[in-house]
């Protein structure tokens, strides 16, 4: 395996919604250009350690985070503004949120929000975004159509392709191929796979099979905890904790 420099540290992460804890003394690391994915079984934290890498766990009522995430060694909660953090870290939900506009309006919507008005610069940017994202050739003939009439995966790479517009440095994926057929979630998961070159990925999956196939290295998650962390390959043949071959195997979840 490759060796990568960190790109986000955590340690001793807890997460509480009022009186329930989501997320006990979580301690991993997240290399730079990996793949790096999260299973576990539904209500585990996957989901809520996902939105604390970019702070959108601050949204949810009621919650409350300890300890420490970093950034390229910068807190996130000390060292960075929280919109600083969301351009750098994108995340892309498990369902399409394609805005009712037009597909280049959709690629370039963030860019306008920060102020973007050259012309150029928001073509090149269309361009790219959409090349990173394949999706380009799907739609360079009608950039001035309703993205709502894309199909679903369209749709979601298209997603992918306004966050990439904004140049961030990771890509967060909350179950993005769950509402797809299998060529849509196959076409996805090729994407991601050339996107690690450029940029690292978290992704969480309930589908244990598509973490095996991208992930570099996987976590279980189980009711708040970190069972262990290892590369895919090997979690996958010789995991180091029952629960985990349990899991995998299909005999709970």
């Amino acid at each position: 395996m490759v060796n990568r420099a960190e790109k986000f540290s955590i340690r001793g992460l807890h997460v509480h919604y009022g009186g329930f804890c989501a997320l006990r003394d979580l301690n991993l690391e997240v290399l730079a250009n990996e793949i790096f994915t999260v299973i576990g079984p539904a209500n585990s934290g996957k989901t809520t350690f996902l939105h604390s890498l970019n702070r959108l766990i601050d949204l949810a009522p009621g919650s409350r985070m300890s300890g420490e995430v970093r950034l390229d060694g910068v807190d996130v909660r000390a060292g960075l503004e929280v919109e600083t953090l969301r351009r750098k870290v994108g995340i892309v939900f498990a369902l399409p949120l394609p805005l009712p506009i037009s597909i280049y309006e959709n690629v370039v919507y963030g860019l306008r929000m920060q102020g973007v008005r050259d012309a150029r610069a928001l073509d090149e940017a269309v361009e790219r975004s959409l090349r990173e994202s394949y999706l380009w050739d799907e739609v360079k003939d009608r950039l001035r159509s309703p993205a709502m009439n894309l199909s679903g995966g369209q749709q979601q790479r298209l997603c992918m392709a306004r966050i990439l517009a904004g140049r961030p440095d990771v890509l967060l994926f909350d179950e993005p191929t769950s509402g797809l057929d299998p060529i849509s979630t196959a076409r996805i998961e090729e994407t991601m796979l050339e996107l690690k070159e450029r940029y690292t990925i978290v992704l969480v999956t309930n589908n244990v099979a598509q973490a095996a196939r991208v992930g570099d290295r996987t976590a279980f998650f189980l009711m708040g905890d970190l069972v262990e962390v290892s590369d895919t390959g090997r979690m996958f043949t010789a995991p180091a904790d029952p629960r985990t071959s349990d899991y995998i195997t299909g005999k709970f979840g």
